[in-house]
């Protein structure tokens, strides 16, 4: 049961549009580079599509102590391999909590004939590692590295950067040899997913250089790719509070692991 009840969340979805939410800043993140925002508890950010298909890869931390960040096999073991409204990012343990919840996805994709769907826990990131080893080759425009370059310009470390949620990627595993696969992503300009931050947070993303990943990593053609935007959002006064939301709380567990 989230936080505040589902009533909260479905007032938060219209939240925008009916004029109970205010748009506080917006930026963009350029095409192959990554950047990054902060957002206060209680209110809601967007990853928007904004001049043509394009899928991100996004980190997110706790503000006030970046050793807590998201966790994506928590948040797939706790939700599904892909994401859309209603679900939560769970952070790391010891804190293990809701770091944040999606309260919009308009591109509510579901799962296709392939077993596809959209916002994967399961891939990694574009790294410069991988594709050494594979190609000999050196890449620093990948989302391992924009997302590094982003980290170091927030005064964190390469070893902060994290596994991502793939906003907006299309994804799934194949079914006869169960191997992860990407097919293009559906998103078109004016979609976007939104997310109320259930405590203070740092958040990071990456316009990956594979653009909406239609054409195949090393295979031989230039990807088309897009920037983004981002929207920061605060909900209108006491608009959360009559819902009865808090902020999330880190895990009270204090069994020192029987020791």
């Amino acid at each position: 049961q989230k936080k505040g009840g589902n009533t909260l969340y479905e007032k938060l979805r219209t939240a925008v549009a009916s004029g109970e939410a205010t748009l506080k800043e917006s930026l963009v993140i350029p095409a192959c580079d990554a950047r990054s925002w902060k957002v206060p508890a209680g209110w809601l950010w967007r990853i928007v599509c904004t001049e043509g298909p394009q899928v991100a890869d996004m980190n997110c931390w706790n503000l006030n102590d970046t050793n807590e960040r998201f966790y994506t096999s928590k948040t797939r073991q706790m939700h599904a391999t892909h994401l859309t409204t209603g679900d939560r990012l769970w952070s790391n343990m010891p804190y293990l909590r809701p770091l944040a919840t999606i309260t919009e996805d308009t591109i509510s994709y579901g799962f296709d004939e392939d077993g596809a769907s959209c916002h994967d826990v399961i891939g990694s990131r574009c790294d410069p590692y991988t594709n050494h080893m594979l190609s000999g080759e050196t890449m620093n425009t990948c989302c391992h590295s924009n997302l590094t370059r982003q980290a170091l310009r927030d005064g964190l470390l390469e070893s902060d950067v994290h596994d991502v949620l793939n906003v907006f990627m299309c994804t799934g595993f194949t079914k006869d040899t169960h191997q992860y696969f990407t097919k293009p992503s559906p998103v078109v300009v004016g979609d976007y997913i939104e997310f109320l931050a259930e405590t203070d947070l740092l958040v990071s993303a990456s316009a990956c250089p594979q653009g909406d990943v239609s054409v195949a990593c090393a295979g031989g053609q230039e990807p088309t790719t897009y920037p983004l935007g981002v929207e920061i959002y605060q909900p209108s006064e006491g608009l959360l509070e009559s819902a009865g939301w808090e902020p999330s709380e880190p895990s009270q567990y204090r069994g020192n692991h029987g020791l």
